[in-house]
């Protein structure tokens, strides 16, 4: 798929797969929180992630882990913006993502720099955010969500999973449409609000959504789907996200949101040669 995303008056042209680097300013997150903390460690991990491959960098400041607390909108923006700024200012060609579910959030961070958003809610839990996206004109990741963050693994029913998922993203990509959205990125969330069983089943159906023509986003690294099958934990958990990784590739996956970029990027070009082969 050869897509042209309009990131901030950027024109990039997704020709294929690429790698999301996760940057979290946050002292929580489930693998990575609270290990980068100053400015230069901070340039130090963007800076390694761009030399390894990340198109994006992907900055969040507010936890979305499981029973993760919500913090309050001054918090977040403190976080994150003081990032955007230094990594845009550092690498002024890299493209940056803002992982919030709040426009004011979204909207200030654009301002600092970010240019595509990437709202883990679907825009469930702020209701301006669809209308801020269509007047910032900047990309937007779609994420299917079922509860909130507090509450997502609290037992997750669906009828079924594949086809609940769909009918969401039709009815939030017509939503998005409405609002003046025009780069629409789907990632079925997996893990957010999702048991061990509807993570796998969308991971085998992430070719059900090329229906869409739109690309799609695969956050798989070194999560509980991962954790609950093979016993491990997020921290020796490489080996199964590259696992999944490159199913998700086959799949039709078009970009790997990662904490390992080498890993990622490397598993994007042996998928490239495999297609390539006679």
């Amino acid at each position: 798929m050869k897509r042209t995303l309009n990131c901030n008056g950027k024109l990039f042209i997704l020709e294929e797969p690429i790698v999301m680097g996760i940057l979290n300013v946050t002292p929580d997150s489930f693998f990575d929180g609270g290990k980068y903390s100053s400015n230069n460690e901070i340039v130090a991990q963007a800076g390694k992630m761009i030399t390894e491959g990340a198109t994006i960098i992907d900055i969040g400041g507010q936890s979305t882990r499981p029973n993760a607390q919500t913090i309050s909108i001054e918090e977040e923006l403190t976080r994150v913006i003081p990032i955007i700024e230094l990594i845009h200012k550092e690498f002024s060609e890299t493209i940056i993502s803002i992982d919030t579910f709040r426009s004011e959030v979204a909207k200030k961070a654009v301002g600092a720099g970010a240019s595509i958003v990437n709202d883990i809610s679907g825009g469930n839990l702020d209701e301006r955010m669809f209308v801020t996206i269509g007047e910032l004109n900047v990309p937007y990741v779609l994420m299917h969500l079922q509860g909130t963050p507090e509450t997502m693994q609290q037992n997750p029913t669906f009828e079924n999973v594949v086809k609940d998922v769909r009918s969401f993203f039709l009815n939030k990509i017509q939503l998005l449409n409405e609002a003046g959205v025009k780069d629409i990125i789907l990632d079925v969330g997996f893990g957010f609000g999702k048991n061990t069983s509807h993570n796998y089943s969308l991971l085998k159906h992430l070719n059900d959504l090329k229906i869409f023509d739109l690309p799609i986003v695969a956050g798989l690294s070194r999560k509980s789907m991962i954790n609950s099958v093979l016993k491990t934990t997020p921290a020796n958990a490489l080996n199964g996200t590259t696992v999944l990784n490159t199913i998700a590739l086959i799949n039709g996956v078009t970009i790997l949101r990662v904490h390992d970029v080498k890993e990622a990027k490397q598993a994007i070009e042996l998928i490239k040669q495999y297609h390539a082969a006679n």
